[in-house]
């Protein structure tokens, strides 16, 4: 092969990688998700918007099947979620909310995942993942949401609406 060829066969190469490298295939995450309860028990949805924009928000389970996923519920709100703070009861929107899936009875011994997105895909929130054990551990006015360290790590958190609020979205 000719020095020619070769540096251009290496540049193809080189530029691939890169592109691989730093083409991802999931949503920008610019929102942050939590759950919390009503004063009588109900299980609410909370959405922190960092920045531009959620459309609605699905409850699943992951499947027997790792790249499938079984929903529970979903709920588009009737307009944009733009940034600030955002609640609704799951098993009965308010106005303003439309549940395109009614919320299924949940069961003891499930793992739930809740996130917000986008109908065009543009943005996501960051998940929360709880038990029916965790939501009878909440107690009104607090949030539970799935913060993530400086190292990456993540953990269940709990803590006051108003620090949720004030937190969720640090550092994105």
């Amino acid at each position: 092969m000719s020095g020619p060829a070769f540096r251009r066969l290496a540049a193809s190469v080189t530029v691939g990688t890169a592109l691989a490298a730093t083409s991802g295939c999931t949503v920008p995450i610019d929102a942050v998700a939590g759950v919390s309860v009503t004063a009588d028990g109900r299980l609410l949805g909370v959405m922190m918007v960092c920045g531009h924009r959620l459309d609605g928000a699905t409850l699943y389970v992951d499947g027997a099947d790792a790249d499938r996923q079984v929903t529970v519920g979903e709920w588009t709100a009737g307009r944009r979620l733009t940034a600030g703070l955002t609640t609704w009861a799951l098993d009965a929107p308010p106005a303003g909310w439309t549940a395109t899936k009614p919320l299924a009875p949940l069961t003891t011994g499930t793992t739930y995942t809740l996130y917000g997105w986008t109908e065009d895909n543009t943005s996501s929130s960051s998940s929360v993942s709880f038990t029916l054990a965790d939501r009878d551990r909440l107690a009104p006015g607090r949030v539970r949401y799935e913060a993530v360290s400086d190292s990456g790590d993540e953990s269940a958190m709990t803590v006051p609406t108003a620090e949720f609020k004030a937190r969720a979205c640090q550092g994105m």
